[in-house]
């Protein structure tokens, strides 16, 4: 018998949730680590259609990279996510900003093996990851490449003439790490997104900015999470979610 303690405890051996950032609200935050398990969907976010996913295939957990409960709720509607899984007997274990910066199975980690990326650094009181790229490129070649690599919907750039072989990143909203990712020497940075101040400011240095959306600059996670927990607990099924999706359209 598997219980949610037991997959708590495993993700704590490479994600301790007393890495994550101060701000942050990770661990199980509904329901119980008591709780035997036997199916659990990944997804990068629960909403209401994860939930009803996760209760339709008879899943006794979600795990999410964002939480469920980020800011002090106020009052528990019966349309609301938690109450939902509460109401579904499904319990949440979200793992953030300490799986951002885990040095195994992390997500800059996964981020940087969907990109090829070599002679990698991990600073992870930063939370970023500066590595080598496949070949040198333009900064027009670099957003083709990343879209191509993370399926994403759309990537933005700022311009340059420099070519590009240093990558510094930060996965999800990252782009306040642009000032530090010049100081450790990077040709160029990539975040999922930025305010446009922080385009602004890119542009005026020929260090380009590169935004290749939040979810798809995290959602490669999820997979690697979903074999590393498959691997150590052959009795439990590990489902990635398919209706866990990018917000938002391109056209």
């Amino acid at each position: 018998m598997t219980t949610i303690k037991d997959i708590l405890n495993f993700t704590e051996t490479f994600a301790p949730l007393c890495t994550a950032a101060d701000f942050d609200n990770c661990g199980v935050l509904v329901g119980s680590t008591l709780q035997e398990v036997t199916k659990v969907l990944l997804a990068l976010d629960i909403t209401k259609e994860v939930a009803e996913e996760a209760k339709n295939m008879g899943a006794q957990l979600i795990i999410s990279h964002h939480p469920v409960i980020f800011n002090p709720l106020k009052a528990l509607t019966s349309d609301s996510i938690p109450y939902l899984l509460a109401q579904f007997g499904i319990t949440a274990l979200c793992l953030h900003t300490n799986l951002d910066i885990a040095e195994n199975c992390g997500v800059n980690v996964c981020l940087a093996n969907a990109l090829s990326l070599s002679d990698t650094t991990l600073y992870a009181e930063d939370f970023l990851l500066v590595g080598k790229l496949p070949e040198a490129m333009s900064v027009q070649k670099f957003a083709r490449f990343v879209k191509t690599r993370l399926g994403a919907t759309c990537v933005a750039y700022t311009d340059s003439k420099r070519m590009l072989k240093t990558l510094a990143m930060c996965s999800g909203a990252g782009a306040d790490f642009y000032a530090l990712a010049k100081e450790k020497g990077a040709d160029v940075f990539l975040t999922g997104e930025a305010k446009h101040h922080e385009y602004l400011d890119a542009a005026a240095c020929d260090i380009p900015l590169v935004t290749a959306g939040h979810f798809h600059t995290e959602d490669v996670v999820i997979t690697p999470l979903k074999e590393k927990l498959s691997k150590k607990f052959a009795n439990v099924e590990f489902v990635k979610s398919k209706v866990c999706k990018n917000p938002y359209f391109c056209v």
